[in-house]
């Protein structure tokens, strides 16, 4: 069995163990890479603005390597972003931390509560999962929801 590993310059509590339950929730087996970058509000804006055309602060931004995988296992040897020899990249998922601090104030739940929501939110775009209509938002928050849940995270 594989892994899915997710590089990132911060010490994040708990980031191999959200890696963990993504990965074993879509019932992965190969070995997966993706990147965690956080940015100021106003890059995050910019990035926002460049990919989208959305031209506002968002909370997170997530750059799948991969289009149509969703609900598929991933084996290294069908697809062609291999970035090291060991494991497939799937991506890269951008959170704001100004958002997180406003959102988790919000919410009125802890920014490391928000961080991990978002950290799945974004891991669940990388495999092909979208809230673009009311069903694939269904089916996305569902496996979210399992995922936090195995993190005993309540929703």
């Amino acid at each position: 069995m594989g892994k899915l590993v997710i590089d990132c310059d911060k010490r994040i509590v708990g980031l191999s163990k959200i890696a963990q339950a993504t990965y074993q929730e879509l019932n992965q087996t190969d070995n997966l890479k993706a990147e965690l970058v956080f940015m100021q509000a106003q890059e995050m804006q910019d990035l926002n603005r460049q990919t989208r055309g959305i031209d506002k602060v968002t909370d997170v931004l997530s750059y799948p390597t991969m289009d149509g995988i969703r609900g598929e296992v991933l084996k290294a040897d069908q697809h062609k972003t291999d970035c090291d020899g060991k494991s497939l990249f799937i991506g890269s998922i951008v959170l704001c931390n100004q958002k997180i601090k406003e959102q988790a104030k919000e919410y009125g739940h802890s920014e490391q509560r928000e961080r991990t929501y978002l950290i799945v939110h974004g891991l669940m775009h990388l495999f092909g999962y979208d809230h673009m209509n009311e069903q694939d938002k269904a089916l996305m928050r569902q496996k979210e929801k399992s995922v936090l849940a195995v993190l005993g995270i309540e929703q």
